[in-house]
């Protein structure tokens, strides 16, 4: 999503400036044309030879650079940029912004950014965060449509706690992502489940399997980030989800089915990433079972409902159902299989080798046709994905 994209980053005078080296850090890894423009204070603290050997590419300083002002080079930053983030957004920063102050490059490049989004990321002082005077010019700053994320509450540099820290650099990039995304999913109501469940034995023992819950939470994150109202019920261990995830974290498979079909109903879009449990234990023991002198054991296990079969037949059915299949081999012949048992409308099919990992690959089956997704990611692969689920609902 952010492959090409052209990020201005304004850097403001703080400490929290070291952090900012790490977010210019994973725009550039994460294929985006970062570009850095830093205030005096702000090379007080770091220098701009860290952002430039971060991102490779020149480091903005000062307004009257005789090179790029010839060009109206304050003018072109601004209109050349997919988005603008400010970071650390200090009190003065935000001040001098809000009144139309432009007394150093990166309030003048502000004067001039009226259509790229801008992310602002605020760090300061706990008073001065909450002085009426800041949130006078925060009010006037999103009234003008600027966003806002953070900041954090802690330990701050003076030695203080609370509010002011800047927020966590992977939470400033997961609020820039929706920002820069076509919301083609703006008004639909997506319902996922990922990761495995667990089958209690007794209070000490499961029965489980590999799965990770990745590629669940991919398709949630990248679901909302284009705009759609997405629930993600997340079996154990599944990553952390968006910000804008209604996430709910369950155990077993009947956990599972019981909020599925509470979020699913009449919903847009059902995808059951989930690896649920074929079986559960038919009796599940309160405390530890002792082993003593037992060699063997004989167990009984009783099979666990089929969600997505179970939601795909329910009167309430999504307007789309979406089934996985994670087979060894023949995996366009069981998926085709699945498709008709379950009523489902596309089945993803992949190789059980995927499991747990970051590979990612597999095939988009329908009744009448079958497509070859290759990807080298999961993250690309629940791109496509999606993709394929639009292309559906036109």
């Amino acid at each position: 999503m952010l492959n090409g994209k052209r990020i201005l980053i304004g850097i403001g005078g703080g400490i929290a400036v070291y952090k900012v080296a790490e977010l210019a850090r994973m725009l550039s890894k994460a294929g985006a044309d970062v570009h850095c423009v830093m205030t005096r204070s702000a090379c007080e603290f770091v220098t701009p030879l860290t952002f430039e050997a971060l991102t490779g590419n020149q480091v903005f300083t000062e307004l009257f650079d005789l090179t790029s002002e010839r060009e109206m080079g304050h003018i072109a930053l601004a209109r050349q940029a997919d988005a603008v983030i400010i970071a650390p957004a200090t009190a003065s920063l935000l001040a001098r912004i809000a009144h139309g102050i432009a007394d150093d490059l990166l309030t003048t490049i502000m004067q001039v950014c009226d259509k790229p989004p801008v992310l602002l990321a605020p760090a300061m002082n706990t008073s001065m965060w909450e002085s009426e005077a800041t949130r006078r010019n925060m009010a006037t700053l999103k009234q003008r449509g600027m966003h806002c994320v953070g900041p954090d509450e802690g330990e701050l540099a003076c030695g203080e706690s609370g509010a002011g820290r800047l927020a966590d650099v992977r939470t400033i990039l997961s609020e820039l992502l929706p920002l820069m995304a076509e919301h083609d999913l703006h008004g639909q109501r997506w319902v996922i489940n990922g990761g495995p469940t667990v089958e209690a034995w007794d209070d000490v023992r499961i029965l489980t399997n590999r799965a990770s819950g990745m590629l669940g939470a991919l398709l949630a994150d990248r679901a909302a980030i284009r705009g759609a109202n997405v629930s993600f019920i997340a079996g154990p261990g599944t990553p952390a989800s968006h910000a804008h995830v209604k996430r709910m974290d369950v155990e077993s498979a009947e956990q599972m089915l019981r909020a599925c079909e509470q979020e699913a109903a009449d919903s847009d879009v059902f995808i059951g990433t989930a690896a649920v449990s074929d079986f559960r234990f038919r009796d599940s023991l309160h405390g530890k079972l002792k082993r003593g002198d037992m060699q063997t054991m004989m167990i009984e296990l009783s099979a666990n409902p089929d969600i997505v079969a179970h939601i795909a037949n329910m009167p309430s059915r999504p307007g789309r159902v979406i089934a996985f299949a994670a087979e060894s081999d023949n995996h366009i012949a069981h998926a085709r299989s699945k498709l008709l048992n379950k009523h489902v409308d596309a089945i993803v099919a992949n190789d059980i080798s995927n499991m747990g990992s970051n590979l990612a690959g597999g095939w988009w089956v329908r009744n009448d046709s079958e497509q070859t997704i290759t990807a080298d990611s999961k993250s690309a692969f629940a791109e496509q994905i999606i993709n394929h689920i639009t292309e559906l609902n036109r």
